[in-house]
């Protein structure tokens, strides 16, 4: 598919450098995501603008896995991202790449940068590193071996290559300037000694460069134009460029943007990764998660994702975007696609104490007023329904106008009821609620003209299929879950009902089997999409987003 391109600052900047013919009028830009977790929300942004601005521009995007660290790199992620993209919408068809395809040309810059004198080997360890380097008020002191001779750190960095020192022992480092303000410009670490297996190249190295050497030459390798990144990076681009300027290679310019953070949702990979490996969720894919995996389970569609990066744009300043945004872009997708469909999560036994005990109407209900071409489907009718435990309340409040002894209420697409009995357990809990019905008003309407103040949704008991219904929160309970008192985890902040698995839900039979990551509205109860948990007969699912709960409103106002 080809996205509509997204019209921001950046693209300005490119239409700029498009009028001055710079880089020949080409667009070509790259999306490179590091294969050490599964990607989350964060990098759906970042696809969307990197895709679009090339789409925009008639130019390409690269897929580019920026795998220079293989103790934390694995192959399920590679296919993990590369299955997220597409299912984005994205197709970066047959220019998929590695930093590990350039090993080898990056191991000769670096050896050109030693013999400029432009670089050297340290044997400082990483905690001296650190000190050495100095503070934001305070500049850096000297590695004792930054002087050390061409030759001698020819030949260290070959050994260091032939696997001859362990992990930790030796680095190689630019030599740009232990006083610069930049602290990233403090003779920055380029190679470490690393004997890890590589998820492509094996046992081949036993060195591995750091990101911020083999980013910006690998751009360079590709013939980037405009290499985008999040403003974390802005501090670190002085030091793409002197790379590229040191050895004389094609410099591909680059733009910073605003990150996507949002409200109640954590995007560090690190930190989700310690929720899957200590068990907080059920994995990369559990709904709660923000992963593109996650929220994709969850029922999120790829155009409303593509829609809410379009509609918060980008820009200069980090900030935080609220999740009821995201959420509403949901609804708004969900709106026109999904099928209509009743299903009681609670269930409330209801009997119609004048309606025929053997008699099964089929009812006529639409599939989705928002499209006529959905048609409508058949629901059967009974004697013996459920309802929400929610629908009835024997002492009724103000403004409450669902069922109640002597209240009469709508069925959607049915017949008017009106209740006129209840049944208690041993603990005075209604266990079920008798009713008779208005037969003149089958389809919902009174011939004399009367109204009712609310209409209901149902399942007939005889034709209900049994379902678990998985209803999800936010998985943190502060708005910022990187906050935490002082000496707490995050995971201090963790929302102990994220998840409500609730068994024995009554569906309509036309949910018993169903594919897999099937969409619906169940009506006045939200949206839902099929879990691939589920199995014929016994379904699954995932809310994906709430409709607005109107009386849970009235209710909070009321203190109650």
């Amino acid at each position: 598919m080809t996205p509509a391109g997204p019209s921001n600052f950046i693209s300005e900047i490119i239409r700029e450098d498009i009028g001055s013919n710079k880089y020949g009028g080409r667009v070509h830009t790259r999306f490179p995501p590091e294969p050490n977790g599964y990607l989350h929300i964060g990098h759906a942004k970042s696809i969307w603008l990197n895709f679009g601005l090339a789409a925009e521009f008639d130019g390409k995007t690269n897929l580019r896995f920026d795998d220079t660290n293989p103790s934390k790199e694995e192959t399920e992620y590679v296919d993990s991202i590369m299955d997220n993209v597409r299912w984005l919408g994205f197709d970066w068809e047959d220019r998929v790449f590695y930093a590990s395809d350039y090993f080898g040309q990056l191991y000769q810059w670096a050896v050109q940068l030693i013999e400029a004198g432009k670089a050297y080997v340290c044997d400082l360890s990483a905690e001296e590193v650190r000190k050495y380097r100095g503070t934001l008020s305070e500049p850096g002191t000297d590695s004792p071996y930054r002087n050390r001779s061409v030759d001698e750190s020819l030949d260290l960095f070959a050994r260091m290559k032939a696997g001859e020192f362990p992990d930790g022992s030796r680095t190689l480092r630019a030599k740009i300037d232990m006083a610069s303000p930049n602290l990233n410009m403090r003779d920055p670490v380029m190679y470490r000694i690393l004997h890890e297996s590589h998820h492509r190249t094996g046992s081949e190295w036993r060195i591995y460069p750091m990101y911020d050497y083999a980013h910006g030459q690998s751009d360079s390798i590709e013939r980037i134009t405009h290499s985008i990144c999040t403003l974390e990076f802005e501090d670190h681009r002085p030091l793409y460029d002197w790379f590229c300027d040191a050895l004389g290679i094609y410099h591909p310019r680059q733009i910073e943007f605003d990150r996507l953070n949002l409200t109640y949702t954590l995007l560090s990979k690190r930190k989700l990764l310690a929720l899957v490996q200590n068990g907080h969720v059920r994995g990369w894919d559990d709904p709660r998660m923000p992963t593109l995996s996650g929220i994709r389970r969850r029922g999120y569609t790829p155009e409303a994702l593509r829609n809410f990066c379009g509609a918060i744009g980008v820009s200069k300043t980090n900030g935080i975007i609220e999740l009821g945004l995201l959420e509403h872009f949901v609804r708004e997708d969900l709106n026109k696609r999904a099928l209509r469909v009743m299903g009681v999560l609670r269930p409330l036994r209801i009997v119609i104490d004048n309606y025929p005990e053997d008699q099964v109407e089929e009812l006529d209900a639409v599939n989705n007023p928002e499209d006529e071409s959905a048609g409508t489907r058949k629901v059967p009718f009974s004697r013996v329904l459920y309802i929400e435990q929610d629908d009835f309340r024997e002492d009724p409040p103000k403004q409450y106008y669902r069922l109640s002894p002597g209240r009469e209420v709508r069925l959607r697409y049915g017949y008017f009821i009106t209740c006129v009995g209840v049944v208690k357990n041993h603990a005075g809990e209604v266990t079920e609620v008798h009713c008779t019905y208005d037969q003149a008003t089958r389809g919902g309407n009174a011939p004399d003209g009367r109204k009712v103040k609310s209409t209901i949704h149902w399942v007939s008991a005889a034709h209900a299929v049994d379902a678990e219904v998985r209803v999800y929160e936010t998985l943190f309970t502060v708005e910022n879950p990187n906050q935490t008192e002082e000496g707490a985890d995050f995971t201090a902040n963790l929302n102990p009902k994220s998840l409500e698995a609730l068994t024995g839900c009554k569906l309509e039979p036309c949910l018993g089997d169903v594919p897999a990551m099937s969409f619906y509205q169940f009506e006045r109860l939200g949206y839902f999409c099929a879990d691939p948990d589920g199995a014929p007969g016994k379904p699954v699912f995932n809310r994906t987003v709430a409709l607005r709960n109107t009386w849970a409103k009235i209710e909070q106002r009321q203190g109650k």
